[in-house]
């Protein structure tokens, strides 16, 4: 029988972006078990909303990650308004989902960066964080930040976006679509890169269902479950969503799913910036308007990861009694663990990337 080790991993470590730690037992190069180690960096950021009041907390809400900001202050602030009974103006809510797809979209690439980066192919990341850029640029014009974007509050929109704006948007979508089927056309095509991904990382559906899995993760595994699907905001006015799924299972059909799902996304913002209504983008509440005392409300949004989960509490006062968020990384992290089982050592980083963790979301 051979010896087993307990071999760290993380938290820092050249391939992976933030400080995920992980236990690996291991035979000799062959995972049997991985342990994983959360709250390296735990922030205590959700304690916050009882010293801020809620239209204040909006721009804590968008710090509890940079990548996922955008959708941090949609969902915290859609959770918000539900608590305080107040209905926003349509356009606030396209401009919302508009935002959050482009969101994806850079989030997205951003991924596909790194998971180049995990076996080596650098001129490959080099490729999708160009094109990554385009979308960072956006948000710049429209709103003057490129990561923290600060345009939701709890009542709609910080500002309006100019129509001719956002038809410029769809035309610089466009424009990146020629490099970016390039990019997937080695993804998905190029043998070296299908070495290492077909058959590795392996979590059947019944797995995924039973480990409630998430987000492109669990489309990979052929779970058919987004929550735009709902219709939530913006979402129902949509001609037609189909989440994107891949019966692969494993680390090729993650990269897959995402990899449509950026096509996706522009075709979603496309249709959105065709249907704009004009009716304003709504105003902050005055500071009479408070949340009801022991109310509640809570609100699901599909982040770029997966399913988020959003709930908040009133006491009565301007500042709320409690906030919670439940992200799509810690979701996963059950599924972690099932895809590091009986793998090799060499294969473990591409194996995490491939959930698209996100260590600041999951230690707020």
């Amino acid at each position: 029988m051979a010896r087993q080790t307990i071999l760290p991993f993380g938290p820092q470590h050249p391939v992976l972006p933030e400080p995920i730690h992980l236990d690996l037992i291991v035979e000799d190069e062959h995972v049997v078990q991985a342990v994983p180690q959360i709250g390296f960096v735990h922030r205590g950021l959700e304690k916050l909303v009882q010293t801020r009041d809620y239209n204040q907390f909006v721009y804590i809400a968008e710090r509890v990650c940079g990548i996922c900001s955008f959708g941090h202050g949609y969902g915290y602030a859609s959770a918000t308004e539900q608590l305080l009974g107040i209905e926003i103006p349509r356009r606030a809510e396209y401009l919302r989902a508009i935002f959050e797809e482009l969101s994806r979209v850079h989030s997205h690439l951003l991924w596909l960066g790194l998971l180049a980066d995990a076996f080596g192919f650098e001129a490959l990341f080099n490729h999708c964080w160009r094109l990554r850029e385009t979308v960072l640029d956006i948000f710049q014009e429209t709103c003057g930040g490129r990561i923290i974007l600060s345009i939701v509050m709890v009542g709609g929109m910080n500002h309006d976006i100019p129509d001719e704006t956002l038809a410029g948007i769809c035309q610089k979508l466009d424009s990146i679509k020629r490099d970016y089927r390039e990019i997937v056309n080695t993804m998905l095509n190029d043998s070296s890169i299908k070495s290492r991904l077909c058959g590795v990382g392996y979590i059947s559906r019944e797995d995924a269902i039973d480990l409630s899995m998430v987000g492109p993760f669990a489309r990979a595994s052929n779970i058919q479950y987004d929550v735009r699907s709902t219709g939530f905001g913006a979402y129902g006015d949509l001609d037609e969503f189909v989440p994107i799924v891949s019966d692969e299972c494993d680390c090729y059909g993650r990269c897959k799913v995402r990899c449509a799902e950026v096509y996706q996304a522009i075709d979603i913002i496309k249709e959105l910036v065709a249907k704009i209504p004009h009716d304003g983008v709504g105003k902050k509440p005055g500071p009479k308007v408070l949340p009801p005392e022991n109310g509640q409300a809570h609100v699901l949004i599909e982040q770029p990861r997966g399913e988020a989960y959003y709930y908040v509490r009133g006491n009565g006062t301007k500042n709320l009694e409690r906030f919670r968020l439940r992200t799509p990384t810690s979701q996963n992290l059950g599924g972690l663990v099932k895809a590091l089982e009986n793998v090799d050592v060499a294969d473990v980083p591409m194996i995490i990337l491939t959930i698209d963790p996100c260590i600041s979301c999951t230690e707020r």
